[in-house]
């Protein structure tokens, strides 16, 4: 693969070379992997910066309805827009049904919008083992806006704020109970929660919702990087296409407000190393899977279950093993 025609290509917006290269990011293979680490190396000299947003929400919220909502807004006044959306990966066959894209059928059609749907491939954290890197691809193909799509609320979906510069979290009208389990987490990390669905005979529920969350978002916390109104709850309607604007001009806001105080810096310096602290640990596990570290793990298992040795002694000789070879 021609590295550095790929490369040109992508900076000049082309969306068939944007998607050959998050297919290579994506792919395990060896050479892909050394071709992907080439490319994005190549890309980063370009320096562009989209505004990431990660969205997340409880299933049947309407997620896809509103980003394609709010994606087709954005596209009216000039804006570029990607789009990254996560499906679940089956723990059996692995596979996912990737639906996004045609449930994102206004938004498909449009030149200036990019739709990419990947599996999560059972990665934690809502989102795809190399989402981050898409986003690069993405910001290096010059779209304005990306949105990041996690497949689902809950607790471990909040690693998508890890790689976000805003982050949404989508509920519907009177749906407090069902977020019970996963509250204080998800909240803590959200910048602004949108109650979507607030129309027609919804609308007095998702009113009352939103004031509800409000006062809970006051007494949850207050962070170093919000100004004296965020975080916010607002209600939406992706339907009727209510509140979209609101919710665009309070996120420009929010984010004129960080860059100005020089949190937007930090936020992405902190996010660059978390990054490269998961990806030494990716590194270091993806050592086990190797047939020759398979073979000692099964000998060292045998013996811990005939009880020739304990659990956390297998595990030191395993270790110091691997750190010699």
């Amino acid at each position: 693969m021609d590295i550095d025609s790929l490369s040109d290509r992508i900076l000049t917006g082309e969306r068939r070379a944007l998607a050959r290269a998050i297919t290579l990011v994506e792919s395990g293979r060896e050479d892909h992997r050394a071709q992907a680490t080439e490319l994005l190396a190549h890309l980063a000299k370009s320096k562009r910066q989209s505004l990431r947003i990660g969205l997340s929400g409880t299933p049947g919220v309407g997620k896809s309805t509103f980003i394609e909502s709010f994606g087709m807004m954005l596209i009216a006044q000039g804006l570029r827009v990607a789009v990254l959306a996560v499906d679940p990966s089956s723990s059996r066959s692995g596979g996912s049904i990737l639906g996004d894209k045609t449930r994102m059928e206004r938004l498909s059609r449009e030149r200036n919008a990019f739709i990419r749907p990947s599996p999560s491939q059972s990665h934690l954290g809502g989102v795809a083992r190399r989402t981050r890197e898409a986003i690069a691809l993405c910001e290096a193909a010059a779209f304005d806006v990306v949105l990041i799509e996690t497949v689902g609320v809950g607790q471990s979906e909040t690693v998508v704020s890890e790689m976000s510069d805003l982050f949404l979290l989508l509920l519907a009208p009177a749906g407090g109970d069902e977020l019970q389990g996963v509250k204080r987490g998800i909240m803590e990390m959200a910048d602004m929660i949108l109650i979507n669905k607030a129309d027609g005979d919804l609308k007095p529920t998702a009113i009352r919702t939103c004031a509800d969350y409000a006062g809970a978002l006051r007494l949850l916390r207050k962070r170093p990087q919000d100004p004296e109104e965020f975080p916010k709850a607002m209600t939406v309607s992706a339907v009727e296409e209510h509140g979209l604007e609101d919710a665009w001009s309070e996120m420009q806001s929010l984010t004129d407000w960080r860059r100005e105080a020089g949190h937007w810096e930090v936020n992405r310096t902190n996010q660059a190393r978390y990054w490269f602290d998961q990806e030494v640990r990716h590194a270091l596990l993806a050592r086990l899977e190797t047939p020759q570290a398979r073979a000692m793990m099964d000998r060292f298992s045998t013996q811990v279950g005939e009880g020739a040795l304990s659990p956390s002694i297998a595990a030191k000789q395993m270790l110091a093993k691997l750190a010699t070879d």
